[in-house]
């Protein structure tokens, strides 16, 4: 017993060449039953037993934390992550899940670039004043783009200008002629009048005064109140 445990040890710490491991499977070819090591001394070629369940605790863990990213908070972010030297300022809706979806992508390819500044106008830090006096109703119906020199751009061309700035030029590039710039323009303007309903959101004057009463404060008038 002893010198079958020493050689069980011995050859756990071996490598066993090939052609040693192909015999079990020629004497079994010719009927015969051919036991090499004593079934105890299988343990010794897994000397690491949880290494492979490791391996999947950490593919696990690496799948939950891409599954559920962290959303990023919303209020006065999206100024500090701005970079100061910015040639153009978007107003973007940030309940708008749309409408995200292409600020997102232009926040990702800004990294690059470093020349956009996003200003989320449904922040309750919003501030006109700080933005061409463009106060959040105004705002709400049509995209808008703020020049470093204080140019107010909209529509169409809010977007050109936007996308020139990340290196995406080209895909506006046609819209800077006519009669494509008048086509595209018709276009967009359905799709800011409806953008609410399309993405299951109440109309504008509920969202106005929901607003307001979320920030505490009255208005007899919805049409005279911009906020």
């Amino acid at each position: 017993m002893a010198m079958r445990g020493a050689a069980s040890a011995f050859v756990g710490r071996q490598r066993i060449p090939q052609s040693l491991l192909s015999l079990p499977q020629c004497f079994a070819q010719k009927g015969f039953q051919f036991h090499p090591f004593p079934p105890h001394s299988l343990q010794i070629f897994t000397p690491f037993p949880n290494q492979k369940i490791g391996w999947n605790y950490q593919v696990r863990a690496i799948q939950e934390a891409t599954a559920h990213p962290i959303a990023p908070k919303k209020g006065k972010d999206d100024d500090e992550q701005s970079p100061e030297n910015w040639k153009i300022k978007m107003l973007y809706d940030g309940d708008c899940p749309l409408c995200m979806r292409e600020v997102n992508m232009l926040r990702q390819r800004n990294k690059q670039y470093g020349t956009i500044k996003f200003v989320d106008i449904s922040s309750d830090d919003y501030s006109p004043e700080e933005n061409q006096g463009l106060d959040y109703k105004t705002v709400m119906g049509r995209i808008h783009a703020i020049m470093s020199d204080g140019t107010v751009v909209t529509d169409v061309e809010a977007f050109r200008r936007l996308y020139e700035q990340v290196g995406l030029g080209w895909v506006y590039a046609i819209t800077k002629y006519e009669p494509i710039a008048t086509i595209t323009d018709a276009v967009y303007g359905v799709w800011a009048k409806y953008r609410l309903q399309i993405t299951g959101r109440p109309p504008l004057e509920e969202v106005l005064e929901a607003r307001r009463k979320n920030k505490g404060e009255g208005c007899n008038d919805s049409n005279t109140c911009k906020m």
